[in-house]
């Protein structure tokens, strides 16, 4: 019996991590770190795993030492996992390719981050993880909360069938911070489809005093290319073995995954590929717009790594006559994008090159990435000559690689109420937000949805809330372009930020100042005005901070 449980995708992965891990070695990365935190405050509380124990966390120096001390524990019989990003899973490189050579089964749970380059992100893409798939992991991509629970507990069941390591990766702050309501899988649940003598297996190939064995040696010229392939057949057997797991996993929650999945029109001509959160942003879009009669579609790549060819093939339909493939990184100097020059190696290896194939890039740095974006790519390949190598949701005025963009597409579905809230980083703006959207999630029937954007100054920054909430699954995984309300906690802002573009008209917009109203007269800004006017908006003000001061609440913004 599925629990419903609003979390965010963190805590779905955590859930998953901790039922199958003896050991989580650790290193905090943002936006990682809460992942660990759960499995350090689950073992604190004496919470216990599949076998009866409670995990044991142990905080390295580094995230080079935390890869390090999940392959020596690995080695030693405990089945091990770590969660990292960005900077933090490139200094795990060396030690990963030890763990997928010695094929030793254990997942790295990441929230996919940009990489320093140059200038330092703390936010969302897939450049880290790209950086990884040559160290022979399994690379399996989640595109949301519920898949980041669905897959992890995928990765983990493969891992431990196929003895090859898996990277399950999901896009950091855009599915790692966002809340949903989900349908959370059990203990028991988990426990029913576990295979305890594989584990047991994988103990009794320990490193152990009391029957010793010689691994992990320096080899010559005469053994190193031979062993080398030797673990062909462990990486031919994967995606089969991914495939069954994923049958099974379905089996038990009710939803049906493939290495590839398509969907939109059946007879689609024009299809984009891509894997991430910006899969959930393409099938609202395409749900959208095939109610106009376009014939469009989506293949999500779920499986990255071993990239199973004939099944890509198979997802994609017959009358298909245009691809574009976008890759959430950047690779300077290369021939395309990384997903961009698979796609095309496998339609030609499987004689299907009468496909036109471009690709671009979006999302770096957790770029916003929505529906009239969607709408952008898909237009691009109605040309005779589609933009290939191109970007969408930056005006690039340097190379031009930007495809242009249309109106706004709001394909938000019919009933989604959408909110915003300015806040200045730890005011509790986001603290109240995260209360309202659990109590809509847990106490309602309807689904609810909360993500939290910051600047990278986190406290004394702005914060801004997206909070939305409906009948329907929402698949919005974009910051809200068409809110019904908007608040302002800080009045300063008025002069400083555009709240009200993105605001419906006849929308509410609450703001919370001690300005009386002449003196708003001569605070508001002009343009600001002029759009109340204009939208008939709704404007009411509290004096919030005073209510606080009088009854004692102190400073923070509260539900």
């Amino acid at each position: 019996m599925a629990t419903k449980m609003t979390i965010d995708g963190n805590t779905a992965v955590s859930h998953v991590a901790y039922a199958f891990s003896d050991v989580a070695a650790i290193f905090p990365i943002t936006p990682s770190s809460p992942m660990a935190e759960s499995v350090d405050e689950w073992a604190a509380q004496g919470r216990l795993n599949l076998y009866g124990q409670t995990v044991r966390v142990s905080e390295m120096q580094s995230e080079a030492g935390a890869a390090g001390a999940v392959h020596g524990s690995l080695v030693g019989g405990a089945m091990t996992t770590t969660y990292t990003a960005s900077q933090g899973l490139l200094l795990m490189i060396p030690n990963m390719y030890k763990i997928s050579g010695e094929l030793l089964p254990c997942v790295f749970h990441v929230s996919a981050r940009a990489l320093a380059t140059h200038a330092l992100s703390i936010f969302g893409d897939h450049s880290d993880v790209m950086a990884c798939r040559q160290t022979g992991f399994a690379l399996l991509s989640s595109n949301s909360v519920q898949e980041a629970m669905d897959m992890a507990l995928v990765a983990h069941l493969a891992t431990v069938e196929s003895s090859v390591p898996f990277l399950h990766f999901f896009d950091g702050f855009r599915t790692s911070h966002e809340v949903q309501k989900i349908d959370g899988i059990d203990y028991e649940e988990i426990r029913s489809v576990t295979d305890f003598d594989k584990i047991k297996a994988f103990r009794e190939r320990a490193m152990n005093p009391d029957h010793p064995h010689q691994q992990g040696t320096a080899q010559n010229p005469d053994v190193y290319f031979q062993n080398r392939e030797a673990a062909n057949k462990y990486y031919d057997a994967t995606p089969a073995i991914v495939e069954e797991v994923m049958r099974k996993v379905g089996e038990l929650t009710g939803r049906k995954y493939n290495l590839f999945d398509y969907v939109g029109a059946p007879d689609a001509e024009r299809v984009i590929i891509c894997m991430g959160s910006a899969c959930e942003t393409i099938e609202e879009t395409i749900n959208l717009l095939a109610g106009q009669g376009e014939k469009i579609g989506l293949v999500k790549v779920r499986l990255y790594r071993p990239f199973a060819a004939d099944k890509l093939l198979a997802a994609i339909p017959a009358s298909c006559k245009k691809i574009a493939v976008l890759d959430r990184t950047k690779e300077p100097g290369s021939l395309g994008e990384p997903l961009y020059i698979d796609v095309q190696a496998a339609l030609r290896e499987h004689g299907r090159e009468g496909i036109e194939v471009v690709g671009g890039r979006y999302g770096l740095g957790s770029k916003e990435f929505n529906p009239t974006m969607v709408k952008a790519v898909y237009d691009n390949l109605k040309l005779d000559a589609p933009k290939n190598h191109f970007t969408v949701g930056i005006e690039d005025d340097v190379t031009g690689t930007s495809l242009p963009l249309g109106e706004l597409v709001n394909a938000a579905p019919e009933g989604t109420v959408c909110c915003k809230f300015y806040g200045l980083g730890s005011d509790g703006t986001v603290g109240a937000n995260k209360n309202s959207i659990k109590i809509i999630g847990d106490h309602t029937d309807m689904y609810a949805q909360g993500y939290f954007s910051y600047d990278s100054k986190k406290s004394g920054g702005i914060t801004v809330s997206h909070l939305r909430f409906g009948k329907k699954p929402i698949q919005s995984t974009y910051l809200i372009d068409a809110a019904d309300f908007v608040a302002c906690h800080n009045p300063s802002y008025v002069t400083r930020y555009d709240m009200l573009t993105s605001l419906k008209p006849g929308g509410v917009f609450l703001l919370n100042s001690h300005w009386t109203a002449e003196e708003m007269d001569r605070e508001l800004p002009a343009e600001m005005k002029r759009q109340l006017a204009q939208k008939k908006i709704r404007f009411y003000n509290v004096n919030a901070i005073k209510l606080a001061a009088e009854t004692g609440m102190g400073g923070r913004i509260n539900t």
